[in-house]
């Protein structure tokens, strides 16, 4: 794919302007803006936020700033300037990152209005090289199994109101199969029922319904850590999991980072994986393996486990399953083998 070297005649940036809207309406106007900021993620939106900056930094240092933005001749370029590590100080970016950047860029133009194309041959062929030539297998957190799980509960700290909150932050995860933000997303409104609870929750998907069973102890009972959380934080409404200082709680949410740096800390504590040094195991561990770790060791049919997590398909949840028997079915002996 060749590039021209002459500029383009110049396109304009935004569509022609609409008649203006009535003054009267103004209110409705910011009501509007507001639930579209609410149509992503404040992590999604602080990400394309970023990534914008990211792409508008690049064309000014190369001084493209007379191109359109949506120019999909300069999408590519700067496609190809994120894999390569093109300027000084900059690294080559993955796979993951450049795409990311790109739906960042696209969602971008749409809030513009400006018209944009990612199947156009600059920027599809240009990420089909990408992908051919720096692609990867996807790099996947370790599991907890269940035997990790038991040791992390032990070294928590000695109870007092962070440890408790730590504690059914640790269970819920495990015992729900739960994201790191659908963790933190949590208000108090739990439906405790004889068997377990009821948790109503919005995740990637939309909202889901996820039913956690009572444990086999009460060390080790995701209900029982979380009605001794919200009995002794007295938290009854408005979010589940808060910032804890002494013995103060505060109104806040936690954010989603925290369960990460939880993680972290109590496989360290822990003892966990010991065979490898500190840095490699902080790495290997995270919020998402809270949720592989519920998929590599409940013994049940594997439907629940996909219905648990929430996913469309048996595939996503199969990739959940590190400790799985992935020869149950030889098919090499079944052909004659």
């Amino acid at each position: 794919m060749a590039y021209k070297r002459d500029m383009p005649p110049d396109l304009p940036d935004a569509p022609p302007k609409r008649p203006a809207v009535p003054s009267r309406l103004d209110p409705l106007v910011e009501t509007a803006k507001t639930y579209a900021r609410a149509a992503t993620s404040a992590h999604t939106n602080r990400a394309y936020a970023a990534d914008w900056r990211d792409y508008l930094g690049w064309r000014t240092r190369h001084g493209l700033d007379a191109r359109p933005l949506a120019d999909t001749e300069t999408v590519g370029l700067y496609i190809a300037a994120l894999a390569s590590g093109d300027g000084p100080g900059a690294g080559k970016r993955s796979v993951a990152t450049i795409e990311r950047r790109l739906s960042a860029l696209v969602w971008q133009f749409a809030q513009r209005g400006l018209a944009f194309d990612r199947r156009d041959r600059h920027v599809a062929t240009v990420l089909a090289g990408v992908r051919r030539t720096h692609g990867r297998p996807p790099a996947q957190k370790e599991a907890l199994l269940s035997e990790h799980f038991m040791a992390m509960l032990d070294a928590l700290p000695a109870a007092d109101l962070g440890s408790l909150r730590d504690r059914a932050i640790l269970l819920l995860g495990f015992a729900g199969g739960l994201r790191r933000s659908e963790i933190v997303g949590l208000d108090c409104r739990p439906e405790f029922l004889d068997g377990g609870m009821l948790l109503t929750l919005r995740g990637k998907t939309g909202w889901r319904e996820v039913e956690i069973g009572r444990g086999s102890s009460e060390r080790t009972c995701p209900v029982v850590a979380l009605e001794a959380w919200m009995k002794f934080a007295r938290v009854s409404r408005g979010p589940l999991f808060r910032r804890v200082t002494g013995q103060r709680v505060g109104a806040e949410r936690l954010n989603d980072r925290y369960v990460a740096r939880l993680v972290k800390r109590a496989v360290l504590a822990a003892g966990v994986r010991d065979d490898l040094a500190e840095h490699e195991r902080e790495g290997k561990f995270s919020g998402h393996s809270l949720r592989a770790g519920l998929a590599s060791s409940a013994d049940v049919d594997e439907r629940y486990v996909q219905k648990q997590l929430g996913h469309a398909s048996g595939e996503m949840t199969r990739r959940y399953q590190r400790r799985r028997d992935r020869f149950r079915v030889n098919l090499t002996k079944a052909a004659g083998l």
